[in-house]
Order: C-alpha cells, then structure tokens, then sequence
C-alpha cells in the first residue's frame, strides 16, 4: 500500500504545483494588462489640452465699489483683457509690479480682474496697494464662490490671463503669467 499511497500524494503535489504555476503566470499576464490599461489612460490624460472658449465668460462680480458688474458693463468695440487672480498670490502680484510701468500699453485695452476672495476687503486692498484707481479702464471685483469664471477657463494657477479682441473674441490665452513684453505686444496686437 506505500507504494500506492507515495505516487497519488507525489502526483497530488505535482498538480497542485502545476496549478500554482499556471496561476502565476495568468496573475502575471493580468497584471501586465492592468498596467497597460493605466499606462494608457494616464498618457492619454497628459496630452489632453483645454482650449478656452471663444466668448468672454458669463461673470458677474462684485467690485471694489460694492457695485455687480456684468460683460453687460464692457463698452463695445473695444479690446479686453480678463486677469483670473488671488489678492495674495506672488505671482500675480509681480505681475502687476511689471505691469505698472507699462500701464500706458493697456490705455485701450478694457482690463477686467476677477478673483475668487472673499471678503471683498481682500479685492479692495489689492486695488488700492496696486494705485489702479487711476486707471478707469481696471475693474476688480470677485465673483465669490460661485466659481463660474474659474470652471469657464478650468483655471489650476494664477494669474490666469485671456486677450479678447475688439469683437469680443478669444485672441490669446495664458495659463501661466506671460512676461510683461509678451503680454504688451500681444495686446498691441488686439
């Protein structure tokens, strides 16, 4: 009976140890067929780009003046400038410390700044800090959290900037500050 017993036990432990092989080596093929199914959606993600849409976005904000202000408010004919931006964010405030001797550039150009801050004391503050009040053609206000501006440009970073020409259509848009000389002859452009 040893004899009997020794070959159904090695050949017990044969199959099972062929089993144990065959599933490895499909564990192994499912996981290398996962990792491609990622590797693929990862890499299509990347090269996906957002184009912004060719109308002034749908705003309505609250500016420095406790006043709503609408596209409604932007005079026809006439180019315009939306700055997405933070009271607080470095960048778009070396943007404006750049932009400040060049204001001259933007004489025509309708610059509407947009933030999502509140209070609106923050929006104020930046106003008076940057002297834009001597500028009539700057607007600053904040559309709260309402975020209508910031999904319209899927905005990520600030500053965020869109170049509108006199027809109220989408000329140029950065999602990351410009230099002032690109930003300068860009609106010239317009």
């Amino acid at each position: 009976m040893w004899p009997g017993n020794w070959n159904c036990l090695r050949l017990k432990k044969i199959v099972t140890m062929l089993l144990l092989d065959i599933q490895i080596k499909l564990m192994k093929k499912l996981l290398f067929l996962f990792s491609l199914v990622i590797a693929a959606g990862c890499s299509n993600a990347q090269t996906q780009t957002f184009t912004p849409p060719p109308d002034i976005p749908p705003y309505r904000i609250l500016n420095t003046d406790s006043v709503y202000v609408t596209p409604a408010n932007l005079k026809k004919h006439k180019a315009t400038m939306i700055v997405y931006f933070a009271p607080d964010c470095s960048h778009c405030q070396h943007l404006m410390y750049e932009l400040k001797p060049q204001m001259k550039a933007f004489k025509n150009t309708q610059v509407v700044m947009i933030t999502f801050a509140e209070p609106l004391k923050a929006s104020q503050v930046f106003y008076r800090d940057f002297n834009l009040k001597k500028y009539p053609n700057f607007t600053v206000g904040t559309e709260g959290t309402t975020y209508v501006v910031q999904r319209y440009y899927q905005v990520r970073t600030t500053p965020y900037i869109a170049l509108y020409n006199k027809n109220g259509k989408l000329a140029k848009a950065y999602d990351k500050a410009p230099t002032v000389d690109d930003l300068v002859a860009e609106v010239k452009k317009l």
